[in-house]
């Protein structure tokens, strides 16, 4: 769209495109980094902005680095790997911090350090798109491309671990053979880092088999396989050790077809999917669609981080809002004397209560089904009084909760707000500071997602005119 242009950087959005200003505009700029000049085209123009691309890097970053993915630029599963990891992350701290001043006016007295893991193989959940597309020679399964509806033709992914990776031709040919290859629009990824044995003693060393990566694949299939399919589906679970799950409608539709073995499975108890928070003795089985973080290294860290900050005593009763399956409630459990989870999906709800009696935490873990966007005053008070709070929402954010605690005449002794979405963790943050007379005693980034944009965070608020409890932000900050 016209001419070139030389453009300087001056920073980064949250989309990990470039910002720089041109004629009295904004102009976001893709494939640069903070600090570089480059050589760009307009590819979009708004009242506003206009969005450009960069072709020439006339002054690089000495952040920038090679893409370890052939795919990526094609791809949309990963928008920063032409960053260095390190500077991922500062970038995403920058946002975290710039979320909280412009959005809600507030500032953390303290800046936690940034959680971060390993930057390759971490990604323990997808979605991955299927089509048949006859013009690229048959079958793709992969990730979109960047900005686009088409599925990217993906033959390795650096994000997924090395055996999954490895799956990806493999699974494009199997699918590629089956009579129903039309009508499977995506496959649902889930991987367990060990095998759960059900009737395992709690806590114990488990199966001779702890620590193999359980991968289980959700086929998202309106009607049964035929029998060729399904003969060549178990074929494909036994050589590759896959779960096989179906889904006919909605999550919660999806049974276990067959085991790693490519047994056919007579429930889904057959199932050993799961992960371990060492830490606290805990084990966690799951089924595939339920909502586990993606990374699970990163997950175990930030369990044992929220936990610190929020500093239970065995004396208190603790809330846990969004709990799901309870992967902060029931390592709660085991530190103070009573934890109650609130999760709006009853089916969570009864899995997180399964999943206490299967860590011998029933009776210090309780759960509730609340839709708590709807939370009331009256409903939160109907609850009892909680000596501290984790909040750990959707995208969406925890507003009403934020708004009831805000004017709750007794204020809980700390609350921690794990957030998937600066943005709201910033408008709630303003509630709860501005309104509700809590101080923001820290925050940080996690980089829950290495190689994206995405950005995580976690954040300690106290009430200002308590006495003040430092001794966990001590320890998360050292």
């Amino acid at each position: 769209m016209g001419e070139p242009i030389v453009l300087d950087i001056e920073s980064l959005d949250l989309e990990a495109n470039g910002i720089a200003h041109h004629e009295g505009k904004v102009v976001f700029v893709r494939g640069a980094l903070p600090g570089e000049r480059v050589r760009a085209v307009l590819v979009r123009r708004k009242p506003r902005f206009d969005v450009a691309q960069a072709f020439e890097i006339l002054r690089e970053s000495h952040a920038r680095v090679t893409p370890r993915c052939p795919h990526f630029g094609v791809c949309g599963g990963c928008s920063m790997q032409h960053l260095e990891p390190r500077a991922q992350l500062a970038i995403k701290q920058r946002a975290l911090e710039d979320q909280l001043w412009h959005i809600g006016k507030v500032r953390p007295q303290t800046v936690l350090r940034a959680i971060a893991g390993p930057s390759w193989g971490y990604r323990y959940r997808a979605r991955l798109s299927v089509r048949n597309v006859v013009k690229k020679g048959g079958v793709l399964v992969g990730f979109h491309e960047k900005g686009s509806s088409y599925v990217a033709d993906m033959r390795e992914c650096h994000v997924l671990p090395a055996r999954m990776s490895a799956l990806l031709m493999p699974l494009r040919e199997l699918v590629a053979s089956l009579s129903l290859r039309d009508r499977l629009p995506q496959i649902e990824l889930a991987i367990g880092e060990s095998a759960i044995e059900r009737d395992a003693a709690p806590g114990g060393a488990g199966p001779a088999d702890r620590g193999e990566l359980l991968i289980a694949l959700v086929l998202r299939v309106l009607e049964p396989p035929t029998e060729e399919d399904r003969a060549r589906l178990l074929a494909f679970a036994a050589r590759e050790r896959v779960e096989f799950w179906l889904q006919p409608k909605g999550p919660d539709s999806i049974r276990l077809m067959c085991t790693r073995d490519g047994a056919s499975a007579a429930s889904d108890a057959a199932s050993q999917l799961g992960y371990r928070l060492a830490e606290f003795g805990v084990d966690m089985p799951y089924r595939p669609t339920d909502f586990t973080q993606v990374n699970h290294r990163i997950n175990e860290v930030l369990v044992s981080r929220a936990l610190r900050l929020l500093g239970p005593q065995p004396d208190e009763r603790i809330a846990d809002l969004f709990c799901g399956l309870g992967n902060f409630t029931l390592p709660l459990a085991t530190l103070a004397r009573a934890v109650v989870g609130i999760e709006g999906s009853p089916v969570l709800t009864q899995r997180a209560q399964e999943n206490a009696a299967f860590n011998g935490l029933a009776a210090r873990a309780s759960f509730r089904t609340a839709n708590l966007f709807e939370l009331t005053p009256q409903a939160w008070a109907e609850l009892g009084r909680f000596d501290r709070v984790l909040i750990d929402p959707p995208r969406e954010g925890a507003l009403e909760a934020a708004k009831v605690l805000s004017a709750d005449p007794v204020k809980p002794r700390r609350i921690v707000y794990v957030s998937c979405n600066p943005a709201t963790l910033a408008r709630d943050a303003a509630v709860l500071v501005h309104q509700g007379g809590f101080a923001l005693k820290a925050a940080g980034a996690v980089n829950m997602f290495p190689q994206t944009s995405h950005v995580e965070s976690i954040a300690v608020f106290e009430p200002a005119d308590g006495a003040g409890e430092d001794v966990a932000v001590r320890l998360a900050t050292g």
